[in-house]
């Protein structure tokens, strides 16, 4: 089994699409949630959200090429770039055919579904736009990927919610740990800020009116958040050989499924999952020093992981440093595992714990160590990033310090 490395990282984010800008904000503990000015509001009661503001996609694609691509498969295209720059990765007509991309995403082109529908409805248009199915379709984003980079081994979308993006690069890894890919792109991308997505979450009744407080006692709901992280996984003899930089090594992923609430995460499906990653590490739970949370922000979900956490890590788990990234950077759904998961190997790289932001007050049903509101300077030998969907689907990595 091949030892499988993070040799480059690529994000589009809300607190920016550099990794300089993304982890300085995450360190400082600088949120990217704010009023909502990407489109029109009249019609919503939420007015925040973690948007990407810095995003012009005639800096990146031709008209023509714009045309093609709903916003959530430009945000993907222009990370993965990034993060093949940032491996000195060149993707050769050698290495073309063995090189996978892997791509999470939880809702599609909701850009091109909102414009169509609203056409088709709001217009009584008799028609909607010939390409609305190819910018609209769930594989779009990883099938632009791979055509911009001119990869040509084993590609496609994993659809799991707001897990989408931690099982897509745990997926990337199996096949480079296995063998069937020399190198793997892989990560998630969403972009589901739109009138009708925001709509439907209201509906819900899980969103907050203010901000996200990850495991505070005065936490309110989630935010909604857009953006996409994509990493350069290889094995770390073809990294070593060629002098990539390394970011950090993945070790372990884990799965579960809950088979329970189609909303309510279940503890112990959440630990299974924690549990099968550290088996598949060959790593045992005191030697985590540093968990990135999902950490929704909602009442439920908090006290819940917190629990699951303790079930999964036991005695080890009073030690744990945990935090969630999502009072930063909102919960972009299919994206947000990937964000996690770059922000988790930024965190090994630099041996700084991110913080909890907006923390307030703590909750006695999450009596962990939540790193409140300021980034810590700690040994971080291994990390764990979790990532627990509606429909009670799991996922979680394990990963070294390179």
């Amino acid at each position: 089994m091949n030892r499988v490395v993070v040799t480059g990282i690529g994000v589009v984010s809300p607190i920016g699409s550099t990794i300089d800008r993304f982890w300085s904000a995450l360190v400082e503990a600088r949120s990217g949630i704010g009023p909502i000015s990407v489109l029109p509001t009249e019609r919503l009661t939420t007015t925040i959200a973690a948007q990407v503001l810095d995003f012009e996609p005639s800096q990146h694609f031709d008209a023509k090429r714009e045309g093609l691509l709903d916003r959530f498969s430009q945000f993907a295209v222009v990370a993965a770039r990034a993060a093949v720059r940032d491996a000195h990765l060149d993707i050769s007509e050698e290495i073309a055919p063995q090189t996978a991309a892997l791509v999470g995403n939880a809702a599609g082109g909701q850009n091109s579904v909102d414009e169509s529908y609203y056409k088709l409805y709001g217009q009584k248009s008799p028609r909607v736009h010939p390409l609305t199915i190819p910018r609209w379709m769930v594989n779009a984003a990883v099938s632009q990927v791979s055509m911009d980079l001119g990869i040509k081994g084993p590609a496609y979308t994993i659809a799991s919610a707001c897990s989408s993006g931690t099982h897509a690069i745990g997926q990337a890894f199996q096949l480079v740990r296995t063998g069937q890919a020399a190198v793997a792109l892989a990560g998630g991308t969403e972009a589901c800020l739109t009138v009708g997505t925001i709509k439907c979450w209201e509906a819900l009744r899980l969103l907050s009116a203010d901000t996200c407080r990850p495991f505070s006692k005065t936490r309110s709901g989630l935010v909604l958040g857009e953006g996409a992280a994509m990493v350069v996984l290889e094995t770390r003899d073809h990294a070593m050989a060629r002098g990539a930089p390394i970011y950090a090594e993945i070790l372990g992923f884990g799965m579960s499924a809950d088979a329970g609430d189609i909303i309510a995460i279940d503890p112990d499906g959440a630990a299974r999952a924690m549990r099968a990653a550290l088996v598949d590490a060959k790593t045992n739970p005191q030697d985590i020093d540093y968990v990135n949370a999902h950490g929704t922000g909602t009442a439920l979900n908090d006290r819940i992981e917190t629990i699951a956490l303790r079930k999964a890590f036991g005695a080890s788990a009073e030690r744990l440093a945990v935090s969630s990234s999502k009072g930063v950077l909102g919960h972009s759904l299919g994206a947000a595992g990937a964000l996690e998961l770059a922000a988790t190997a930024l965190a090994l790289h630099h041996q700084i714990i991110p913080p909890t932001a907006n923390f307030e007050e703590p909750d006695p049903d999450c009596d962990l160590d939540f790193v409140p509101n300021t980034a810590r300077n700690a040994p971080i030998g291994q990390a764990m990033s979790s990532s627990f969907a509606f429909g009670g689907l799991n996922a979680v990595l394990v990963m070294a310090r390179a």
